[in-house]
């Protein structure tokens, strides 16, 4: 019987971002009409072009331009620098995905104004994930708009001087954060960025077929929640390895037909698992992408890793027992092959030892030591690891 497999699909993001005073620097009269007056943010570029290069994520410039069009800024003024300013960006790979630009005048009010919604109907419909999306901007109104949006807001200006302004507005930075639309203040770009990348790896997949239920959540920098349940006492025990010696966080709920077999339990399991794995990478920039040999009482074990986009697995793993607790030995090994076919991996495994649950546990803990060394991220570091710039 073929398996008829459902999957949810995890919805867009967006990262909003302000122009005038967050990418490019905000002149006296807070207009950039003239090439003269346009000057970069420090930083700004190579921050958005890590960015950029999110999964699922759209890059929207959202920007209140003060009675753009009238006499009083004439649209051919804007329109010089803001184009330069983007083939600038282009240049260096970041584009944006939308333009959000309110042209009226504060005394206006109009709804499409920051820190307003009008103008942002595109991502009210259900097809975004606001929670998980962020507004960046370096005024008030950015962290509001962010409040207003259910998004996550960013301040991009020194904490001293977020301070003075969000107690001018009455605001508690405290029960901002608590509530999640003041997530950072920052005068930093690289901060910002490292700060968004960071939060990015992360997963949770919902897995459902005929014989099985299974959910991933995972959190590769370790700050998610943890807990095995797979209905496999050993299987369990096995996979808590993970949350053990990776450095991540695994929370693995399963439900199988275990009264058949354990055959589809462990093997949805196992590319469930894999899938979440390649989802948090994401683009990959900056990990380790290899990994991890160990001793364990009579068993040593050794696994080599490799996140390069292909897939293959190779076995070299004896057991003298059919059964630890009860979980056949049989299925680890496809445990394994189905996991390197979900994340897209290169996976090699030998073991040997004498006692068949060192042998296992041995194999397990090796497992998440590689995984530990392939997904470890080096803190500013946006290049790929690959010599063809592709993996």
């Amino acid at each position: 019987m073929n398996k008829k497999d459902f999957e949810k699909e995890s919805p867009r993001r967006a990262i909003f971002v302000d122009r005038d005073g967050t990418i490019i620097k905000e002149p006296d009269d807070e207009q950039v009409d003239s090439l003269d007056k346009l000057e970069f943010v420090p930083g700004a570029i190579s921050a958005l072009h890590a960015l950029r290069q999110l999964d699922g994520v759209d890059l929207v410039m959202a920007s209140n331009q003060d009675g753009l069009g009238t006499a009083s800024f004439p649209t051919a003024d804007f329109e010089t620098p803001h184009k330069f300013m983007l083939r600038v960006l282009a240049g260096e790979g970041v584009t944006f995905d939308d333009f959000l630009i309110d042209p009226t005048f504060p005394a206006d009010n109009a709804p499409t104004r920051k820190p307003g919604t009008g103008m942002f109907g595109h991502y009210l419909g259900g097809e975004y994930d606001l929670a998980s999306s962020f507004v960046i901007g370096d005024r008030l109104s950015d962290i509001l708009l962010a409040r207003n949006l259910g998004a996550k807001g960013i301040l991009l200006c020194h904490p001293s001087v977020a301070r003075a302004t969000l107690a001018e507005a009455g605001i508690d930075p405290v029960k901002a954060k608590e509530e999640g639309w003041l997530s950072l203040v920052s005068d930093s770009w690289h901060e910002i960025a490292d700060f968004i990348r960071a939060g990015e790896r992360r997963s949770s997949i919902h897995r459902t077929t005929r014989e099985t239920d299974v959910e991933v959540i995972i959190d590769l920098d370790g700050r998610g929640p943890q807990g095995i349940d797979t209905g496999l006492k050993f299987f369990d025990h096995m996979l808590d390895q993970l949350n053990g010696h990776s450095g991540a966080s695994f929370m693995i709920r399963a439900k199988g037909d275990l009264e058949v077999d354990e055959h589809h339990t462990v093997e949805d399991v196992a590319i469930t698992l894999g899938k979440a794995v390649d989802e948090a990478l994401g683009a990959k920039l900056g990990i380790g992408r290899y990994g991890f040999a160990l001793p364990m009482d009579d068993a040593r074990a050794t696994v080599l890793l490799d996140f390069g986009g292909r897939i293959e697995t190779v076995w070299d793993v004896q057991f003298s027992r059919e059964y630890v607790g009860d979980t056949p030995t049989e299925m680890f090994p496809h445990f394994f092959k189905s996991f390197a076919q979900g994340a897209k991996c290169n996976l090699h495994i030998s073991a040997r030892g004498e006692n068949t649950h060192h042998v296992a546990e041995a194999v397990f803990k090796a497992f998440a030591r590689s995984l530990r060394m392939a997904v470890a991220r080096k803190e500013f570091d946006y290049s790929l690891p690959s010599t063809k710039g592709v993996l």
